[in-house]
């Protein structure tokens, strides 16, 4: 899927009415959506446990916290992009708890062509956790495989008395004769032999 056909969630955590307006307009493409807006930490924090977004800005200080902690939470604990907009008392001290856990942030006010740069910085890193994602279910699918077929390979060893290299090749022999996977050869031997 190419970039231009992907869309992307956002959710901004602002109170400040300007800077929502703002946002909306920006965020009208239909390269956004949806694009859900709350005033604080605690209902942004709902809002995760609603469902992930792919962008989260937060636009501090809110009402009810800074948003420097629920910025580094969401980044540990979700898939999502965090930008994080800081007055300029805050810039300072904000980047430095912020960029080592890979928040984004940038110091208002923000111009327009800033803004929009700082947006496909946010698609390319979101891109980049997308190929991540890909990539460690690619190998959490081949670690099952592996452990489903050791599996199979300990019950044809203990009830059928194979060696284990010969418990391996009957699996080997047995995928490739019949032009299937090693799992389902695997998940039939223990169906069979399975307790």
């Amino acid at each position: 899927m190419s970039l231009k056909e992907r869309v992307y969630s956002v959710l901004v955590v602002s109170a400040s009415d300007r800077i929502n307006q703002a946002l909306a307009e920006f965020y009208t493409s239909p390269l956004y959506s949806p694009v859900n807006f709350v005033s604080g930490v605690s209902a942004a924090e709902r809002a995760l446990a609603e469902r992930d977004f792919d962008f989260v800005i937060v636009n501090s200080p809110l009402p009810d916290d800074s948003g420097i902690r629920f910025s580094i939470d969401t980044v540990a604990s979700r898939n999502s992009v965090v930008l994080f907009l800081a007055n300029a008392e805050q810039y300072a001290g904000s980047f430095d708890r912020l960029a080592e856990y890979g928040v984004f942030l940038m110091q208002k006010p923000v111009s327009k062509p800033a803004f929009r740069l700082a947006s496909e910085w946010l698609i390319s890193a979101r891109e980049r956790i997308r190929r991540t994602e890909k990539k460690t279910l690619s190998i959490e699918e081949k670690m099952n495989e592996i452990r489903l077929v050791n599996r199979a390979k300990w019950l044809l060893i203990s009830e059928l008395k194979m060696s284990e290299p010969d418990a391996h090749r009957y699996i080997e022999k047995q995928a490739m004769d019949r032009c299937i996977p090693r799992r389902l050869v695997a998940e039939e031997i223990i169906k069979t032999y399975g307790r």
